[in-house]
C-alpha cells in the first residue's frame, strides 16, 4: 500500500511514499554534482515533506550530513531516527553509519558495542559491512588482532579457494592473545 505524504493543496495530488523515495534516490545520485551545503539543503527540503519525527526523513538527513563532512550533526539524527522506530535495511544502515560516525568522533568503544550487538541481531546483505566496520572499531580500541581476524573471516566467504584455511587462520587470530 502506498501512503500519502503531505496534504492536498490547490488540487495537487497527494505525494506518495514511492515518489518521495525516488526523489531521495535521485538526490543521492547527484551528490557529487552539488556543493555540500546545497546537497544538505535539498535533503532538508525533502525531509520537511514528511511528518515531524519521521524516522526515514531523520535518517536521510543524518546521511546527508555524514556524507558531506558533518559527523557531529549526523550523530544525533541517527539516534533520533533509530529512536523513532526506523525499520528494515535503513535501520541496519543507521546502526552501521552511527557506529562509524562514533568511531570517527573518538567514541570507538561505543562503536564496538553497537556493531557487536548488530552482528547478533540478524543477517542480511549488510553482514560483511557490519563486520568490516567492527574490525575498524576494534583496531581503534587496541584490539587489532581481533579486527584482522574478523576482516579475514568475512573475506574468506568470498574467495574462490582457500576458504577453510583462511577462516581457520581468522579464528586463530581472534582467539590469540595480543602480542
Amino acid at each position: 500500500m502506498v501512503q500519502g505524504v503531505g496534504s492536498r493543496e490547490r488540487g495537487q495530488p497527494m505525494m506518495t511514499t514511492d515518489d518521495w523515495e525516488q526523489r531521495i534516490a535521485s538526490l543521492w545520485d547527484g551528490l557529487d554534482d552539488l556543493q555540500p551545503g546545497e546537497f544538505r539543503e535539498r535533503m532538508d527540503a525533502l525531509a520537511a515533506e514528511r511528518p515531524p519525527g519521521d524516522a526515514a526523513a531523520l535518517f536521510e538527513r543524518a546521511c546527508s550530513n555524514d556524507s558531506t563532512g558533518r559527523p557531529e550533526a549526523a550523530e544525533p539524527l541517527y539516534r533520533e531516527a533509530l529512536a523513532a522506530g526506523l525499520a528494515g535495511i535503513r535501520r541496519r544502515r543507521a546502526v552501521i553509519q552511527l557506529a562509524s560516525t562514533l568511531r570517527n568522533l573518538g567514541h570507538a568503544d561505543e562503536s564496538v558495542a553497537l556493531l557487536s550487538a548488530e552482528r547478533d541481531a540478524g543477517t542480511d546483505e549488510l553482514d560483511d559491512a557490519v563486520t568490516a566496520f567492527l574490525a575498524l572499531a576494534l583496531t581503534d580500541v587496541g584490539r587489532e588482532r581481533d579486527g584482522v581476524g574478523l576482516a579475514l573471516e568475512a573475506l574468506a566467504r568470498h574467495l574462490p579457494r582457500y576458504n577453510r584455511s583462511l577462516a581457520n587462520y581468522a579464528r586463530e587470530l581472534s582467539s590469540s592473545p595480543a602480542s
